[in-house]
């Protein structure tokens, strides 16, 4: 079930935001097949080398839900043939090594394209495929210092904080992605031709800040990180501490809502210096820090959860799955023991399918061969060889 039902993936596994992005296709119903490496743990981002870097349990390894899973020696000639006859059966190509290093493999766009024209070829890296830095390895925090989306971000009085590799791994590059592969597939469908989807996580990152740039120009945005609305440096768009050690956050940018605030408060606005006036930002944080310290959190929530005041209590991920609106929506879901984000978006027609566990390393190996018409014996074969395992 789901929108891309009819739509055959093969992955060849890696960390970060090539899980994640084939994990969004899964969820909506593409058939995705992870080639994983000969010793059964994803290799490190772009490295061509057999490493288990993450040993892990498999059944919590949530990127790789909803998939099945073969183990291809791609060192190995044969492999490298038997990738290809996979990959004649699907539409859908996708890889994250650095640059260079799925030619040397034989797996490259070139020589999947020959093996089927009408193939998407999606890949992601972290520098991209050109330019100074290309060869150079990497990580979230680097691409996304680099993109100018890290600088912002964090208190004034400190160094910027790394925002998990939400914005990179996730945003800038598996999501991107994503929506890559499925313009191409788009596309494809009207020209018969296949492409190469190139999605560079340091080009998501910067993309992700385009309002800013915007923010910018106008002079509406500070380069002094702290300063800003969206940064901290407002009163009203704002996390507080509370007084049992919890946190609040407040969104009322609005001048609608921020009245909303200020009443719940039980403020008078007349006492008030204006919502935009910047000089005033640091005595009003200050105080509305104090008012927040003066009650729990839960008590907090009975005073502002309602209609025309933009707040939410800070949950941590233990704290999240319970709440009565994820509750209520479903936002989380349980499969085979293990707490987890539902797939999303959601659809009226064509509603995914509840996720399916991760499988072990190489779990469907003889399926995934017998389903593209190779015998058993043939398997076994290539098993003894070391070409699957």
């Amino acid at each position: 079930m789901g929108p891309l039902v009819g739509v055959t993936v093969v992955e060849f596994a890696g960390v970060g935001p090539g899980p994640f992005c084939a994990m969004m296709l899964a969820d909506m119903g593409a058939e995705v097949i992870r080639v994983e490496r000969p010793t059964g743990g994803p290799s490190k981002a772009g490295d061509d080398r057999y490493v288990d870097q993450y040993p892990h349990n498999t059944r919590h390894d949530l990127l790789n839900r909803s998939r099945r899973s073969i183990v291809i020696n791609l060192k190995d000639p044969a492999g490298v043939a038997l990738s290809h006859r996979l990959l004649s059966h699907a539409s859908v190509v996708l890889e994250g090594f650095r640059p260079g290093v799925a030619e040397r493999l034989g797996i490259g766009p070139e020589a999947c394209l020959a093996t089927q024209p009408a193939l998407v070829y999606g890949r992601v890296t972290g520098w991209g495929r050109d330019g100074p830095y290309a060869p150079m390895a990497g990580h979230d925090i680097n691409y996304i210092a680099l993109a100018g989306a890290l600088a912002p971000i964090g208190p004034a009085s400190g160094p910027p904080e790394p925002p998990l590799n939400l914005v990179g791994d996730f945003g800038g590059g598996g999501m991107l992605l994503a929506f890559g592969i499925v313009c191409a597939l788009l596309e494809a469908r009207a020209s018969g031709k296949g492409q190469v989807v190139d999605a560079a996580m340091i080009d998501g990152s910067a993309l992700l800040t385009t309002m800013l740039h915007g923010m910018r120009a106008s002079g509406h945005w500070l380069d002094d990180r702290g300063s800003n609305v969206l940064d901290g440096g407002s009163p009203y768009y704002q996390v507080y501490e509370t007084s049992d050690g919890g946190f609040v956050s407040i969104g009322c940018g609005e001048p609608e809502f921020y009245r909303g605030f200020i009443d719940a408060l039980g403020l008078d606005p007349a006492d008030l210096p204006s919502q935009d006036d910047r000089s005033s930002w640091p005595q009003m944080r200050e105080r509305l820090a104090a008012m927040f310290r003066g009650r729990t959190r839960d008590e907090w929530c009975s005073t502002l959860t309602r209609p025309d005041v933009c707040f939410a209590p800070v949950l941590t991920l233990a704290e999240a799955p319970a709440h009565p609106h994820h509750v209520g929506r479903g936002t989380f879901i349980d499969v085979d023991g293990v707490t987890q984000p539902a797939p999303a978006p959601r659809f009226s027609r064509t509603e995914p399918s509840v996720p399916r566990p991760p499988r072990l390393p190489g779990e469907d190996t003889d399926e995934v061969l017998t389903m593209i018409g190779i015998d058993i014996a043939d398997i076994e074969d290539m098993r003894r060889r070391g070409v699957v395992s």
